[in-house]
């Protein structure tokens, strides 16, 4: 009988993969949990704040986003199912240096997510404003203080079991109920005096970029963060192995049938993220525009306190007064939804990551249980505390989108690593796939150059100059 743990490669679980397209919708999901993740802080307030302050001009860059780096994932994707391996145990393969049982990979990611917790933090904080809309005396603490870590706790009452198949429907019904309700309000904007002319929405597929350094700091901190981030990739492969694709492919060996079964089980993954590429590249794509064309247009850039009220004026203004309070339920939908599938990642990846630090087994699947269910009751105090300490939703999210570049550069790495060094050569992509890989890889090198110029050297280089008389001046 095979064993019930994902992450275990029998024989005795080998399952050949579906032929028809209609069979491998049925094995699609892994998608659209990260898809549920991206919504919250991506599409919802990450492109809508770069819709209200840039107009139409950069939505060529958030599709962009969107679309390129799914090469990535899919490469990430097919290593986990090619080998079996969870995210960190493949990171912890890569060439340099290592202290104790973790290479330079785990250490990195892990100061990273520091910077990572303020962005989901200030999902945390959007939720609340969003209760806030109903009862206003939350603003006030101690029930500010008393919501907010309310908010976190049943978080982790959905998460702390782990159960796949519930964090896959919850995920799917939760942005498929708001998908349709921003889709309605987008289509009802062309009835107003806010409606979209062609003109506009073909400018904003017209590649230029603005000289406000504002509206470049906020292009590229949605970039981190529109689309599959650095730690969505990531969170792809367990999601991989946790529904049984590569279970059902089985342990690696010489034969043609493992040739055969790795292969199909990838078609099945190649659908399931271009499927979930689409969703939500169509979701960004709609909450873009409403920032544009109504919030643009009156002046509004959500922020601080006021970030659900002034998101609520995209539907009021296309669907009438009555809309406000479904948008905030809906609202309340959308942001729980990243929660809940950014906690079910975020459990699994420091759970491994600690395993390869060396503080318990990973492999043993009782102690991997144990350390998920922990990790989820601790994560969400620390998102809950960031927000009430900050104060700054909108802030959080962009600065987790800078510091999630950061991470999609060891992801970058990572995936070449894992193409050029490690793949099966029977699993060899086509010529067009690797070009795609390049693009993609150049695209979000040269994205994470600008941050790091802009937000460090440029900032150590002022610190480090002498003072000119402007300086003295100011």
């Amino acid at each position: 009988m095979p064993s019930s743990d994902p992450y275990l490669l029998q024989e005795s679980a080998i399952k050949e993969p579906p032929t028809k397209l209609w069979d491998m919708l049925s094995y699609i999901g892994p998608g659209f949990i990260l898809s549920a993740s991206i919504v919250g802080s991506g599409e919802l307030i990450a492109t809508t704040i770069v819709g209200a302050r840039a107009g139409f001009i950069l939505m060529w860059f958030i599709i962009f986003s969107c679309l390129v780096k799914v090469v990535v994932q899919l490469e990430f994707g097919k290593h986990a199912i090619g080998t079996g391996e969870s995210t960190m145990a493949s990171l912890n393969t890569l060439p340099g240096p290592r202290l104790g049982q973790a290479n330079w990979s785990i250490w990195v990611w892990l100061l990273l997510m520091i910077a990572k917790m303020m962005q989901v933090g200030g999902i945390v904080g959007g939720v609340v404003l969003a209760l806030v809309q109903f009862f206003p005396a939350m603003l006030l603490m101690p029930y500010k203080a008393i919501a907010t870590y309310a908010i976190a706790a049943s978080v982790s009452l959905l998460i702390y079991k782990g159960y796949y198949l519930l964090i896959e429907k919850v995920s799917l019904l939760m942005i498929g109920a708001f998908t349709l309700f921003t889709l309605a309000s987008l289509i009802a904007l062309q009835t107003t005096d806010f409606a979209i002319t062609s003109g506009e929405f073909a400018s904003g597929l017209i590649p230029s970029i603005p000289t406000e350094t504002v509206l470049l700091l906020a292009a590229i901190g949605a970039f981190g963060i529109t689309g599959v981030g650095g730690d969505e990739i990531m969170a792809y492969n367990y999601w991989l192995i946790e529904k049984g694709y590569a279970k059902y492919t089985g342990p690696v060996n010489d034969s043609r049938d493992w040739e055969r079964r790795a292969k199909g089980w990838i078609r099945v993954m190649y659908w399931d993220a271009i499927l979930a590429m689409v969703a939500y590249t169509c979701m960004t794509v709609m909450f873009y525009l409403l920032g544009a064309a109504v919030l643009n247009r009156q002046g509004l850039v959500p922020a601080g306190d006021e970030l659900i009220a002034t998101l609520g004026n995209m539907y009021t203004e296309s669907l009438g007064p009555w809309a406000r309070n479904a948008f905030i339920c809906g609202a309340i939908i959308v942001l729980y939804s990243t929660l809940f599938a950014a906690l079910a990642a975020w459990t699994r990846m420091f759970a491994d990551a600690l395993g390869r630090v060396g503080c318990y087994d990973f492999q043993n699947l009782a102690s991997r249980r144990r350390a998920i269910a922990i990790a989820a009751w601790v994560i969400p105090v620390g998102w809950a505390t960031l927000f009430l300490q900050m104060k700054n939703p909108a802030l959080m999210i962009i600065l987790g989108g800078l510091a999630t570049v950061v991470i999609l550069l060891i992801v970058v790495y990572a995936a070449l690593h894992f193409r050029y060094r490690r793949l099966d050569r029977r699993l060899l992509p086509t010529r067009l796939y690797d070009f795609t890989l390049w693009v993609s890889s150049v695209a979000i090198f040269l994205v994470a150059v600008y941050v790091v110029y802009d937000n460090v050297y440029m900032p150590a280089k002022k610190l480090l100059s002498p003072p000119t008389v402007t300086d003295v001046a100011e």
